[in-house]
């Protein structure tokens, strides 16, 4: 009704490139897409952008979980050769819902350091 507005959604880089083993996660995280870009589409003409924020390995509980060479693995597959950390995750978000962004709708931003170059 404002005639504005963003709408954030939180996807993964799984759910743009699969992953072995995790059919029902990348299920999940592929469907997320695919409703940001359906709203995108319904709901960029009444002004409200709809875009997604695709995150590789974060910092984050569940990945510190991760036995020690499987997270060294996945840090040299990066080619920023890191894990990333929650804050970068968090600027992206800032960014999208800013006026920065106000001619970004229905994008799905991949932060992963590179991981799927």
């Amino acid at each position: 009704a404002q005639g504005s507005g963003a709408i954030l959604n939180a996807s993964s880089v799984v759910g743009l490139y699969g992953n072995f083993g995790q059919t029902n996660y990348a299920a999940t995280k592929f469907g997320v897409i695919g409703f940001t870009k359906t709203w995108a589409r319904e709901l960029g003409p009444k002004g409200v952008r709809i875009n997604a924020v695709a995150p590789g390995f974060i910092a984050t509980p569940m990945v510190a979980a991760m036995p020690e060479k499987v997270l060294a693995d996945l840090s040299a597959k990066v080619h920023l050769r890191r894990i990333g950390k929650p804050e970068e995750i968090a600027n992206v978000y800032a960014f999208l819902a800013s006026d920065e962004a106000s001619y970004v709708n229905g994008e799905v931003m991949e932060v992963s350091g590179g991981i799927s170059l």
